[in-house]
């Protein structure tokens, strides 16, 4: 079980040293890890409306702040809000065109951040490790 722990230990580790790290490179545009993620999920619905609930399910790191992380996107510009025709009680939320400019210079950076962990690792140790991740995830 120690060996287990270890690994489970260095999982979490790594994972939130990504995550701080790509806030850190998105940081001279005021724009932080979890905004990234929400902007890449109203981009990949291609023009459709999202709810609040919708971009929480996802979320690489769920958050209870996502009403508050679309509220900073729509002051910004980057998103926009509106009532949904389908429920006067719920929001749907776009990116605005702003945002998806935005978001190719985020792309940019954060794929330049990850180039060299890619060089780290060969193509067949990138396949098992997420191989592993999914299997320890039971997935």
């Amino acid at each position: 079980m120690k060996g287990y722990f270890k690994a489970i230990h260095e999982i979490i580790r790594t994972g939130h040293w990504i995550t701080d790290s790509v806030s850190k490179e998105l940081k001279e545009f005021d724009i932080y890890e979890p905004q990234y993620n929400v902007l890449r999920i109203l981009k990949s619905a291609n023009g459709n409306p999202i709810s609040v609930n919708a971009i929480l399910c996802e979320m690489v790191q769920r958050s209870s702040n996502v009403t508050r992380i679309v509220d900073k996107l729509v002051q910004k510009e980057l998103a926009e809000r509106t009532l949904s025709s389908e429920d006067r009680r719920k929001m749907d939320i776009v990116i605005t065109e702003k945002g998806i400019e935005l978001l190719k210079t985020l792309d940019k950076k954060v794929q330049d951040f990850h180039k060299p962990m890619v060089n780290n690792l060969t193509t067949l140790e990138i396949e098992k490790l997420e191989f592993l991740i999914k299997k320890l995830r039971g997935s």
